[in-house]
């Protein structure tokens, strides 16, 4: 990117739901790319609606707007973006104090959720042909819970900031 180049953040928009369309639009690439991004960079997840439809949300256009520019702007590999963009997380975590994710505090009620507190046995077993979870709990049944734990955590930090 050449010196003395303003780079234009379109705004987003207040909500908390983007459909592939809409972060299209935002920010201005093709869907299939957006896809594409999907497969490459796994902090990208957005929900799917009961059509199928992806769901994305504020945290997810965000993040696609830096890859963009991380690949459009300043012509970075998709390794090196991945590269980059951990980087930024790592110093964001050290802004705030904290050398490395595990250290975060979460309140009592999530920790229903945590993957390493309250296990007991083997984690894993197979029932009628289905690999279940702690609990009896299928494994989509826990992507679920860990995607609701995820956006409460997100939402705490909205609420606390």
């Amino acid at each position: 990117m050449a010196k003395g180049t303003k780079i234009v953040v379109p705004e987003i928009p207040n909500k908390l739901y983007f459909r592939i369309g809409e972060v299209s639009d935002i920010v201005s690439v093709k869907p299939y790319v957006l896809r594409y991004w999907e497969s490459e960079f796994p902090d990208i997840k957005p929900s799917k609606s009961k059509s199928g439809q992806r769901l994305y949300k504020r945290r997810d256009v965000e993040l696609l707007l830096r890859i963009k520019q991380l690949l459009y702007e300043e012509r970075f590999t998709i390794n090196g973006a991945r590269k980059r963009l951990k980087e930024w997380g790592r110093a964001e975590l050290q802004d705030v104090g904290l050398e490395k994710p595990a250290e975060v505090k979460v309140p009592k009620q999530l920790d229903v959720f945590s993957a390493k507190e309250g296990r007991v046995g083997d984690p894993q077993k197979r029932v009628g042909g289905r690999i279940q979870q702690r609990g009896g709990m299928p494994r989509e049944s826990m992507k679920t819970l860990h995607k609701v734990r995820r956006d409460l955590e997100e939402l705490l930090e909205v609420v606390r900031g």
